[in-house]
């Protein structure tokens, strides 16, 4: 397990420090990604390359796109078409499909002549293009499309969940959402509805991702919680609500935000402004527009100084004042990195 980096900006150039604040790799390059499973990706000469914690790049050969590296491959794209490179940056399948997705569970989907299957890491076609969508492999289960509409195969290619479903999406453990219209609802892995499609839709969020074993719902314009047996544990009460997070989630009443437990009961009152999730034991909460930190039972651990800040991760949170320059602290306020001040910077920039 590698210690984790954070990105930092020097000249209108980034790099990575670990979270003691020492400079890992230098600030060199134009843009940069955040690590993801032991990989950024950043642009070098017009291209995107990966690189390693070590700021090695992965550079034997370079694509015109390349995607996160998961179970040890990452999808690649030359000019129209996709293969895999291994960690070392090496070709380990040919670039010769029309689409491809990420690993997950020991195989990937692709599209050969308009229709998806699926292949393994040693690039063999295992489950024939016959779909046409297919998704990732969850708890031994995917979601494929047919003419005849979404259902779920199995890792032999056998069909678990005849398609019947307007849209589909992966299995969290023993469930997963359908969608019906602008609806969505849960099924169990024998293909039976545990709840209704009744929750709305969200824009830019997939359904049924639980987080600490709960899922976001949105019924009639409130949220609420349901688990990952499909039973809603937290009535839909709330004018908006987030992702538990260290045992707390977000909630609004009233236009005020404070924090839920996962039995549904308020564990930190309302009475900030904005507020964010938890991380390192830290949530970001807004006071008179200044942004500072709380602990879970509701200290104010840090100050409201901030104006623009990012939630804790990996023991460092990524702040700014009004001057706009990158700054680095730990849970108990302490500065850890801050950029140099003799350049031009602008709040409208964040670590992404």
């Amino acid at each position: 397990m590698q210690d984790a980096l954070f990105k930092i900006r020097e000249n209108h150039r980034y790099g990575f420090i670990n979270n003691a604040g020492e400079i890992v790799i230098e600030a060199q390059y134009l843009e940069a990604e955040e690590f993801y499973n032991g990989f950024s990706l950043v642009r070098f000469n017009d291209k995107p390359v990966p690189l390693d914690y070590l700021g090695r790049l992965l550079m034997k050969r370079l694509f015109n796109q390349v995607g996160p590296f998961e179970e040890g491959l990452a999808r690649v794209r030359l000019v129209n078409l996709w293969g895999y490179i291994d960690q070392r940056g090496s070709l380990a399948i040919e670039v010769q499909f029309e689409q491809a997705g990420d690993f997950s569970e020991g195989l990937a989907a692709v599209a050969v002549d308009g229709h998806y299957g699926y292949i393994n890491q040693q690039g063999q076609m295992v489950i024939e293009p016959t779909f046409q969508s297919a998704g990732p492999f969850r708890s031994g289960l995917a979601a494929v499309a047919t003419e005849e509409g979404y259902g779920y195969i199995d890792t032999e290619g056998n069909w678990a969940i005849p398609p019947q479903f307007a849209s589909a999406y992966p299995f969290e453990k023993e469930v997963a959402a359908f969608r019906e219209d602008d609806c969505w609802g849960l099924i169990n892995r024998q293909g039976e509805v545990v709840i209704p499609a009744r929750f709305t839709c969200l824009e830019d969020e997939v359904p049924g991702q639980f987080f600490e074993g709960l899922a976001l719902v949105v019924e009639n314009g409130k949220y609420g919680y349901v688990n990952n047996q499909g039973e809603m544990v937290i009535k839909p009460l709330f004018d908006f609500a987030g992702e538990f997070s260290e045992g707390l989630a977000l909630v609004e009443i009233n236009g005020q935000y404070g924090y839920l437990s996962p039995d549904g009961k308020l564990a930190i009152l309302p009475s900030y402004e904005l507020a964010g999730i938890f991380g390192s034991q830290r949530a970001p909460v807004q006071i008179n527009g200044r942004w500072g930190f709380i602990d879970p039972q509701g200290e104010l651990i840090i100050e409201p100084i901030y104006q623009e800040v990012l939630p804790f991760r990996n023991g460092l949170a990524w702040v700014a004042l009004e001057d706009g320059l990158w700054t680095y602290i730990d849970p108990d306020g302490q500065v850890v990195w801050q950029e140099a001040t003799t350049q031009v910077n602008s709040l409208e920039e964040v670590p992404s």
